[in-house]
């Protein structure tokens, strides 16, 4: 069995373990990363990508991200289209003076690997048998089985990076761990089409159910529709998916619509997911590891991006500086700023879709509640500062 000793290892290759463990290396940390699956497979992945300002500007600060500019498309914010009513901007270039970004997450993930490749980071694909150790002593221990051999390591720490059905945060002592969750009665039944988009990132509330248009690049589309969870892929040929998003659409909207062949096609259920702490003795977790929120506020990757944002800044101050204060408040300030971000995906989850068996008064209240967005600008505002991720104070 091989063995290694480095200063952090990160336990997943996704974009927030890919971020993280660029920025170390550039700053001279010694790191390694453990990936599950094959590099073929992180970059098939295609998934959200609407960038907040903040994220963009890390970002673009860190150098790591090379074609954010060139393929990233500015949005001002997102349109809400309503069934009989007037459509709203959640504007965030008039609320808030900044931009969105769309850029895709493949976009991101193939621009982190192309570094990685430059700086020659260790990264270890196709990693399976894992085994963590001693994650309350000075020096965690990690053995694993690749295709290329077994391997031991022994390092500072562990950055769980592995996604919500990752193993490192049942390193946590189940006592000392809570995870508050909440499972939705429905999901999202999204196709990929190579289409040009529609105008604006829009969320459609429909008597039916939700809806959304978004854009994935300059000839690549995504849709979804709201559906229950026992309706399969299987059941939503093209054709029944393109009747029912139209349907749900507004006439301008529906009008601008190219439809075509789907190229991939996904059922998505929705959840929220929280872990407290995000970090036990010489652990921290990162990203999906942590928590977990429905896509509606596009919040994902940008709670991910935070997270490493927060991490890497605490992992340097005690590498360089020799101080663990931030390394002490990771889990504290991370959780701040995702308790706000769920907030916001839940207020607006509940807002945009329909809850099946709900009560009539339900659906009456949700209409309430758009009116008064519509006719009150102060809850305009307030909107589009926690869509755009910059704080109220």
């Amino acid at each position: 069995m091989k063995q290694i000793s480095t200063q952090v290892v990160i336990v997943g290759a996704g974009p927030a373990g890919m971020i993280l463990a660029l920025l170390l290396e550039m700053a001279g940390v010694d790191c390694v990363v453990l990936e599950r699956r094959a590099r073929d497979d992180v970059l098939a992945r295609i998934r959200a990508g609407v960038l907040e300002p903040s994220a963009v500007e890390f970002l673009r600060e860190s150098g790591l991200v090379t074609r954010l500019d060139r393929l990233g498309r500015p949005r001002n914010g997102s349109r809400i289209a309503w069934q009989d009513r007037p459509s709203m901007m959640i504007d965030v270039k008039r609320w808030t003076g900044t931009e969105m970004m769309a850029y895709g997450q493949t976009f991101l993930t193939e621009d982190l690997y192309a570094q990685s490749d430059v700086l020659g980071t260790r990264l270890f694909e196709e990693v399976d048998h894992l085994k963590i150790e001693g994650i309350d002593s000075s020096r965690p221990t990690l053995e694993f089985w690749t295709p290329k051999g077994n391997l031991h390591i022994t390092c500072d720490y562990v950055i769980g990076c592995d996604g919500s059905r990752g193993h490192c945060v049942t390193l946590i002592p189940e006592a000392k761990r809570q995870i508050f969750k909440r499972v939705y009665p429905f999901g999202w039944l999204g196709i990929l089409a190579e289409t040009p988009p529609v105008d604006d990132f829009t969320y459609i509330y429909h008597s039916e159910g939700f809806a959304l248009a978004t854009q994935r690049g300059p000839n690549l589309s995504r849709y979804y529709v709201q559906t229950p969870l026992d309706q399969g892929i299987e059941a939503w040929p093209d054709d029944r998916f393109w009747e029912t998003f139209l349907h749900r659409a507004p006439k301008d909207l529906a009008e601008q619509v190219v439809t075509g062949p789907s190229i991939e096609k996904s059922l998505a259920p929705l959840r929220s997911r929280v872990v407290e702490p995000m970090r036990w003795g010489n652990l921290f977790l990162a990203g999906d590891a942590a928590h977990l929120v429905p896509p509606t506020g596009a919040k994902g990757l940008n709670l991910a991006i935070s997270d490493v944002r927060l991490l890497s800044r605490a992992l340097l101050a005690h590498y360089q500086d020799g101080t663990d204060e931030l390394l002490d408040r990771y889990s504290e300030d991370a959780l701040r700023r995702v308790w706000t971000a769920s907030n916001l995906s839940w207020r607006l989850t509940r807002l945009l879709h329909v809850f099946p068996g709900e009560p009539a008064i339900d659906a009456r209240l949700r209409l309430c509640d758009y009116e008064e967005l519509l006719e009150n600008e102060d809850l305009q505002r307030v909107l589009a500062r926690d869509y755009a991720g910059v704080s109220s104070t």
